[in-house]
């Protein structure tokens, strides 16, 4: 009965994006993720972290900043408009998702996964005020900003594959590598935070409470971390040249010694200059550039087919069940990474 069927469906009956419309949603979404980690740290560079002393309206009797709060005020409450603009393109993306024929309930949920993932982070944002900047919580805000990109990067790689199981291009030992350099990556961006919580940036002209942490100690070991994250990248890349991985592969890899090699310089110049603003925010563009690198190494490393079952009802066995034709020579030269592997 039409009468029973959801707004969802009911959309999905009258817009059938493209493909290609779907596609550029979700390349939108890791854009904007990546501008709301900037601006959040333009707000605290900016020293507008209180700008808007409360939460969720800007003073306790306006919900927009006043004449008198200034410039700060702006900034802080600007960020928060960026919140409804996010979520516009997530739902955009959920929307597109939802609606292409035929419907990928995987996309779908990845979609909504990046509502909640936005939802969360505004409210933590608000605690952050509500707590006077706690850096933990300003710490914590940065985090979930990464997992939002990293879901919305991962959105965007599956709306370029098919829902069949995913196959290794390579030998498990190499996706093991990848792994170890994943979590040291993530690990990497974690003392980020703690160095952004002990160091001198607090977000604001007030005093703030800070972690109690010798700044300059943890930015060594930060930089320490960052040596590890690069061995380990030059030693993937000797390994899947050894094994013959395929060469899409192997230049992701370049393409993350190239970001973390920039992303380096830029450190070194912040810390020599004494942490200017605009350094410090270009480095924070950059750790998003890194992370987005490390997780497309990852993904480079296998692929998805399309499942048959997953062409339209009018379309039997439509272009969703093809299998590109690749697929046997990506898995021979997987069984011949394997054997390589095991004669070592």
């Amino acid at each position: 009965m039409p009468n029973s069927l959801n707004p969802f469906e009911l959309l999905a009956r009258r817009w059938q994006p493209s493909e290609r419309f779907v596609r550029r949603a979700a390349m939108t979404a890791v854009v904007m993720a990546v501008v709301i980690v900037v601006t959040g740290g333009a707000v605290r560079l900016t020293q507008s972290g209180l700008g808007c002393p409360t939460w969720p309206t800007c003073t306790e009797e306006s919900l927009a900043p006043t004449h008198a709060m200034g410039i700060n005020g702006v900034i802080e409450f600007g960020n928060r408009l960026l919140t409804y603009v996010l979520s516009a393109v997530v739902g955009v993306v959920i929307l597109a998702a939802r609606c292409h024929r035929p419907w990928r309930h995987s996309l779908t949920r990845l979609g909504w996964i990046q509502f909640w993932i936005v939802m969360g982070n505004a409210v933590v944002g608000g605690i952050t005020v509500l707590t006077g900047l706690n850096p933990y919580i300003v710490s914590s805000h940065f985090l979930l900003s990464t997992a939002l990109l990293t879901v919305a990067v991962l959105t965007w790689q599956r709306v370029r594959e098919g829902d069949a199981p995913p196959r290794d291009l390579v030998a498990r030992p190499v996706r093991q590598l990848t792994w170890v350099l994943l979590a040291a990556t993530a690990a990497l961006i974690v003392i980020g935070t703690v160095v952004t919580g002990s160091g001198p940036h607090a977000g604001d002209a007030e005093k703030v409470h800070r972690i109690p942490l010798d700044w300059q100690e943890i930015t060594q070991l930060h930089v320490d971390f960052v040596y590890i994250v690069v061995g380990l990248t030059v030693a993937l890349w000797f390994t899947l040249r050894a094994v013959g991985a395929p060469a899409a592969t192997r230049r992701t890899v370049v393409e993350l010694f190239v970001v973390l090699l920039g992303q380096g310089v830029i450190g070194y110049v912040q810390y020599f200059t004494h942490l200017p603003e605009v350094v410090v925010g270009a480095h924070m563009f950059g750790s998003c550039l890194v992370w987005i690198a490390v997780l497309r190494v990852f993904l480079a490393q296998r692929e998805r087919g399309r499942e048959p079952a997953a062409a339209a009802p009018d379309e039997p066995g439509g272009p969703a069940a093809e299998v590109p034709e690749a697929s046997a020579a990506a898995s021979a030269a997987a069984g011949a990474q394997d054997r390589a592997l095991a004669g070592r």
